[in-house]
Formats: structure tokens, C-alpha cells, sequence
């Protein structure tokens, strides 16, 4: 039994290493931002395309596939493009969607405190894929270690700022609220929310183990050169 727990420790360790290095610049889509309208022809999400493609040319280590709008067909005509542009350079994640994560291989899924639950969500995807959950307060934080931290592999911490990108969010509890919450878990984390430029460097010093952005990247001009910067 001891040999044994010894094995699952050792695999556990070495995967949220490996989490940790993914999570350093990670890239969540804005369909809006990047020019995605409504339809399943790669035509309608070419740009996109073109944005992750130069994002990861520049420095970015795990995207997530984020909309909420598109219904069940549109999302996974994405999903496939979107794993066929990456070509497995970076994981591909699902926000929310897990069920066509698992449908178009992609690398993973992450989802929020009102998705579904988290045990459900990894018994979809399966013991390899790669899975991580929204914490938007210490007492969200001290749940998840109580029930879902054997099931995840990352948690997503924020909103840092304010942001335009995520209606409704959660009140933002800015650089100075991100240690509280990460020193909770020895989870891998990322932090989002409003975060750009002029404030990533301030909050990788909390000690997460990346940054998530949607805006800084999506909107830019340059997206290659932006992640260059970011990372």
C-alpha cells in the first residue's frame, strides 16, 4: 500500500510540474476580439486561427477555447480547427464545454464554479486529460481542496482586475489578493482578469505559475509580438 501511494505521489508531483510550465503564458479566446462569426467553415474563424498561430509563434504555452455563444456545432467545427492549427505545439483546452472537448481529442477542458461537477467533468475526460477549475474567493479555494484538488490538475484565480471580456464576474480582489489565495493549495496556478503588459510582471511575483490573458493578445495588432512581450 505504501509502495503503491509512493508511485501516485511521484506521478502527481511530476504532472503538476508539468502543468506549471504550461501555465506560464496561457491564452484564452474572445470571439469578438478575434473576429469569429457565426458558421462551421473554417472561414468563419480564420482569424482565429491566425491569432493563436502567431500567439504561440510568440510565446504562449496552453490556449483555451472560450465561447459563449456559439452553439454545440459551431464550437467543435472550432475545436477541430483550432487542434489542427496548433498541430500539438501547445495543450488545446475547452472552457466549459467538456463533452466536446472529449468528442475533438482536445488536450483538456476548464471550467467554472457553476459548470459542471468537477468529478463528473474528469470522468468525462478521461485520467489524462488535462483539467482545471475557476476559484474567485478563499472560501471557493478551501472547497476545492477539500473535495476536487485530486480530481484537477491547474486552478485559475481572479479576476486580478476588472475586465470587459467576462460579463458578470466576480468582484476583483487585484495583485495584493493573489498570494492569500494561491498559498491555499499546491495546486499549479494561473491568475487572470484585466491582466496586460504593465501588470504581468508584478503578478508573476505572487508566485503563480502563470498569467492568463484574453484582450492583451486578441486585440492586438502584432499578437506574436505581444506574447513575446507578455512571456
Amino acid at each position: 500500500m505504501t509502495h503503491k501511494k509512493t508511485i501516485r505521489n511521484t506521478y502527481a508531483s511530476t504532472r503538476h510540474q508539468q502543468m506549471a510550465e504550461h501555465l506560464h503564458l496561457y491564452l484564452v479566446t474572445d470571439r469578438t476580439l478575434c473576429g469569429v462569426s457565426r458558421g462551421t467553415t473554417k472561414q468563419n474563424f480564420q482569424q482565429l486561427l491566425d491569432t493563436v498561430s502567431q500567439a504561440i509563434d510568440g510565446g504562449v504555452t496552453i490556449v483555451q477555447l472560450r465561447d459563449k455563444v456559439a452553439d454545440d456545432d459551431e464550437l467543435y467545427a472550432q475545436a477541430c480547427a483550432l487542434k489542427e492549427a496548433i498541430n500539438g505545439r501547445v495543450p488545446l483546452l475547452m472552457n466549459d464545454h467538456v463533452q466536446i472537448a472529449k468528442k475533438a481529442g482536445l488536450d483538456g477542458a476548464h471550467i467554472g464554479q457553476t459548470d459542471l461537477n468537477v468529478s463528473e467533468a474528469r470522468q468525462i475526460l478521461g485520467n489524462e486529460a488535462w483539467l482545471g477549475l475557476s476559484v474567485n474567493s478563499s472560501q471557493q479555494m478551501q472547497e476545492m481542496v477539500a473535495k476536487h484538488a485530486r480530481y484537477l490538475d491547474y486552478i485559475g484565480v481572479g479576476p486580478v482586475f476588472a475586465t470587459n471580456t467576462k460579463p458578470n464576474h466576480a468582484p476583483p480582489f487585484g495583485i495584493d489578493g493573489v498570494r492569500p489565495l494561491i498559498t491555499q493549495s499546491s495546486l499549479p496556478s494561473v491568475a487572470i482578469g484585466g491582466i496586460d503588459a504593465s501588470t504581468a510582471q508584478a503578478i508573476r511575483d505572487t508566485g503563480v505559475d502563470g498569467i492568463a490573458v484574453v484582450s492583451a493578445i486578441c486585440a492586438s495588432d502584432n499578437p506574436k509580438a505581444m506574447a513575446n512581450q507578455l512571456a
